[in-house]
């Protein structure tokens, strides 16, 4: 089943029909751990009218987070290890990313708050600052407050690899500002975990003709999702869940770099399509 939080209220779909629940508060909506078995119940007992998916693309989709907070992990794909170690080479950092690739302890990081967070058609930003930004396609778990996977969303984890590459303690820098991160577009709530054989794409055009296109399957992840949720929640606590993004396996080669009005399409099974431009 798949949980939409748009400007008319949360939407649950099922099997292509679509209802309007009374419940309007996100937050307390989504942490629970029953999540899919309360969706299930929801759709069935709801009186509002059925809807089609034509209605609901008819509306205004906003990204699936409220408070939560956007955390994201590093170094989980070999080519993501690969292109780090690339970037950070004329700084000596190079070496960092080998080790932790490798490590007991997975990169975590903050990412960003709701309220530097876009969701599906909306502008998504690069930095001023900055002369070497990518985005980077992420399948992004949605984790209750207990530290339990109950949802799955795509996640755009925008990134300067300048400023990354000039110095690793950059990394904040490189990863959070305002509309650094985009969510969408939709929470995908499934009976059981996402297959290790989902495919992640990215596609970048600019005006009108592709600039970039690669694929992968999130079984290519060296780390499992339990493990980097683990690490997460050791000292961390969630009163209303968290997102974590998962890493990237797609790089764009060294010689392309994000420009304004290019179209970013990101496409992950069985979640859908997350649509942004840069601003």
């Amino acid at each position: 089943m798949k949980l939409y939080r748009t400007t008319a209220g949360i939407v649950l779909e099922k099997d292509g029909q679509v209802k309007l629940l009374a419940q309007s508060n996100w937050d307390t909506y989504v942490n629970r751990d029953d999540l899919f078995d309360s969706m299930l119940a929801d759709f069935d007992r709801q009186q509002s009218e059925v809807n089609s998916l034509d209605w609901l693309s008819s509306q205004h989709i906003l990204a699936p987070i409220q408070s939560q907070e956007i955390w994201a992990s590093g170094v989980t794909y070999l080519r993501s290890r690969d292109a780090r170690m690339d970037e950070s080479k004329e700084s000596g950092g190079d070496t960092f990313y080998d080790k932790v690739y490798d490590a007991e302890r997975p990169e975590l990081f903050f990412k960003a708050t709701a309220g530097r967070t876009v969701g599906t058609h909306d502008a998504v930003r690069i930095r001023r600052d900055s002369t070497w930004d990518v985005p980077e396609p992420e399948l992004t778990l949605f984790v209750t407050s207990s530290g339990k996977i109950v949802g799955y969303t795509a996640g755009n984890d925008m990134s300067s690899r300048s400023i990354e590459g000039e110095n690793p303690l950059y990394l904040p820098q490189a990863k959070s500002y305002d509309r650094c991160a985009a969510l969408g577009p939709c929470l995908y709530v499934p009976g059981q975990p996402i297959s290790p054989d989902t495919q992640i794409s990215l596609t970048i055009e600019r005006g009108g003709e592709m600039q970039f296109s690669g694929q992968i399957s999130i079984s290519q992840m060296k780390r499992s999702h339990t493990e980097l949720v683990s690490f997460l929640f050791r000292e961390c606590s969630f009163p209303n869940g968290v997102f974590l993004m998962t890493g990237t396996g797609i790089v764009p080669p060294n010689t392309f770099t994000l420009q304004s009005g290019d179209q970013i399409t990101i496409t992950i099974d069985g979640i859908g399509t997350l649509h942004n431009w840069v601003e």
